[in-house]
């Protein structure tokens, strides 16, 4: 039985880029193979059978619009560009904004507004200016300059985000809690094969874990500002945490049997979201949040709440 999977919605007016992007019958082509496995450059043109500098030219616009996503990974002679939607389904959807506003309650959380907080060095935090506080002292999370973070990491620990819960006075059937953030391991320099174990708990119920493959730093993230060392965490993967009445889910793929019951939602007048890695991790490979500001997509910790 297939999972939830996550679903990307375009709303014609407002994401051309993305209609453009799709108006190829290659590109179709390529994100019908990728959607099956991850693939590399040279694996999708020999299987398509088109020349490498055709699939590239196709890969860039499809990662610009944001369709695909691309990881850099080892190979025997340097590194291969690994390919994976972003979306598992892709709807058009025409002049039904206010449908699809009704459905769903959305609210952003600025990186730095974290209610609590336990990290293990090396860790950090910076703003898209400069650094805030010192370097791999966890008592700079307490900095009041915090607010004003794009980029947060540490080794092992912990933040958590308290979110208004509106589902309490909401009378609707709520059929899904999703948390969005971008988020990559933590080693000195990059390694984008540097696995880490990487938990969110929601109202201090784990949800469960995912493992993150790297920590990438083969080009400039596309917000990171340019005053960021190109030596640092450049990016991360937009991930998509879900609960449902079925159980847990990341990016459609199931992470435990954690339902929205379990979550006692009408108990709480807020909805706390923990994102963390476990001293006792296997893979003990630290965490990177990317805000506002910096990574390839803009966001803060997003909470939606789907009806």
């Amino acid at each position: 039985m297939e999972s939830e999977k996550s679903v990307l919605i375009i709303k014609p007016l407002e994401d051309i880029a993305k209609l453009k992007a799709l108006a190829s019958e290659p590109r179709i082509q390529i994100l019908s193979l990728i959607k099956e496995k991850p693939l590399n450059i040279n694996e999708i043109a020999e299987l398509l059978n088109f020349p490498q500098s055709t699939v590239a030219t196709h890969i860039s616009i499809l990662e610009e619009a944001g369709l695909i996503e691309t990881q850099s990974i080892k190979a025997r002679k340097g590194t291969q560009k690994l390919c994976q939607p972003a979306f598992h389904e892709i709807l058009i959807q025409f002049d039904d904004s206010k449908a699809q506003e009704d459905s769903c309650m959305e609210i952003e959380m600025p990186l730095g507004i974290f209610t609590d907080c336990q990290v293990t060095a090396p860790c950090g935090l910076c703003s898209t200016e400069k650094i805030i506080g010192q370097l791999d002292m966890p008592n700079a999370f307490l900095n009041p300059d915090r607010m004003k973070a794009g980029l947060i990491w540490c080794n092992s620990g912990s933040v958590e985000y308290k979110f208004p819960n509106n589902t309490m006075y909401d009378k609707r059937n709520l059929t899904k809690l999703e948390v969005s953030a971008e988020l990559s391991s933590e080693t000195p320099g990059t390694n984008p094969d540097w696995p880490s174990d990487i938990t969110i708990w929601i109202n201090r119920i784990e949800i469960g874990t995912w493992t993150c493959p790297g920590d990438y730093g083969d080009k400039r993230g596309k917000y990171t500002p340019a005053w960021w060392k190109l030596e640092g965490s450049q990016y991360g993967l937009l991930k998509h945490f879900s609960v449902t009445n079925e159980g847990s889910f990341v990016d459609g793929e199931k992470l435990s049997n954690v339902t929205l019951a379990d979550l006692k939602l009408q108990e709480h007048h807020s909805i706390r979201v923990r994102l963390g890695v476990k001293e006792t991790a296997e893979h003990l490979g630290g965490m990177n949040i990317f805000g506002k500001g910096f990574g390839n997509y803009d966001q803060g910790i997003i909470l939606r709440a789907y009806y």
